[in-house]
């Protein structure tokens, strides 16, 4: 039985991630900064308690991180932690660089000094190329982040790059664009408009406030990225991956995808306010997954409109069980 350690277990990517490990069969542990406090409901969710072993981590802790991993002694880890939005990256700059780089800085120190030959996955994130202008980025694109979340992501992204080169481990960094699911918290737009769409549209006469709608990004569906995640640690060589679609479409298209699954015209139900903006928001992001289909055999599923569509249904199924 092989044993995963999944770091930050508590989000979107690790509930995803530890159900699909549980069903090939793997021991799974997780970590969160404090177990004590996280309700894990997308854990409790599917029901995958008391299959995971739980421990509180804290990244920036380096003898915290050392603990983890000999208490799960893993033959894979999943570094999935770390402050993970990029317009709260402006608010709290700090927090963001030493919960993200400090963190892979421990795990791959921790593994460099083991006598385990641990694969360690790295959530790396489009957010280090920035805007794109149109052009789709590929793993040799230059990386020009634009928030402090990007430039978190783009020191630990080369750092793995460092540490695979010097040391020889296998480490493996996955670049993934923006990936949704009804586990999302409302905090994200994605989320926020489907759950607002769901709400209109069983009687509700909120309004929805939306900052700027001529943003375009690569949206794919988060149990695709997860399978991408094992993938790409099932690799004979260490390598990074972009993990994307392929298709960008603009926010507004989401908007518009989310409330016409409820038979309504997003138009109807939003306001725009300019200033709900990031200070320094990217407009265009796009890539083309080429390498980790041709590696990996790894394409996405979901496409963008169909994302909405599930997430709105979710949202609804939610309403009607409360």
């Amino acid at each position: 039985m092989k044993r995963a350690l999944i770091c930050g277990i508590g989000g979107q990517d690790g509930a995803y991630l530890a159900k699909m490990l549980l069903e090939k069969g793997y021991k799974v542990y997780g970590t969160s900064r404090d177990v004590n406090h996280n309700e894990f409901n997308s854990l409790k969710q599917f029901g995958l308690f008391p299959s995971i072993e739980l421990r509180s981590m804290c990244p920036s802790d380096s003898f915290g991180v050392a603990d983890a991993v000999q208490w799960s002694s893993p033959d894979e880890i999943y570094y999935l932690a770390g402050q993970s939005s990029v317009g709260a990256s402006f608010e709290m700059p700090r927090q963001t660089l030493e919960s993200i780089v400090a963190g892979i800085l421990n795990v791959l120190e921790t593994v460099r000094l083991s006598a385990k030959n641990t694969r360690v996955f790295h959530a790396s994130s489009s957010e280090c190329f920035g805007d794109l202008h149109g052009v789709p980025a590929t793993e040799d694109t230059a990386f020009r982040p634009c928030s402090p979340y990007g430039v978190a992501k783009c020191s630990a992204h080369f750092l793995v790059a460092s540490y695979r080169q010097a040391y020889g481990l296998f480490v493996s960094n996955g670049i993934l664009f923006n990936h949704e699911s009804p586990l999302r918290p409302e905090r994200f737009v994605t989320r926020k408009i489907t759950a607002a769409a769901a709400r209109i549209s069983t009687g509700s006469s909120e309004r929805l406030g939306l900052g700027n709608l001529d943003i375009f990004r690569d949206w794919g569906w988060a149990p695709d990225y997860v399978q991408a995640m094992w993938s790409i640690l099932q690799a004979e060589a260490p390598e990074d991956f972009i993990i994307a679609t392929g298709h960008s479409f603009s926010l507004e298209d989401f908007a518009q995808e989310a409330f016409s699954s409820v038979n309504l015209d997003w138009r109807d139900h939003v306001d725009i306010n300019p200033s709900m903006g990031r200070p320094a928001d990217l407009r265009w992001s796009g890539a083309i997954p080429e390498r980790a289909s041709r590696a990996l055999e790894w394409r996405a599923s979901v496409q963008m409109p169909e994302v909405a569509r599930l997430m709105v249904a979710a949202d609804l199924l939610n309403i009607k069980k409360s």
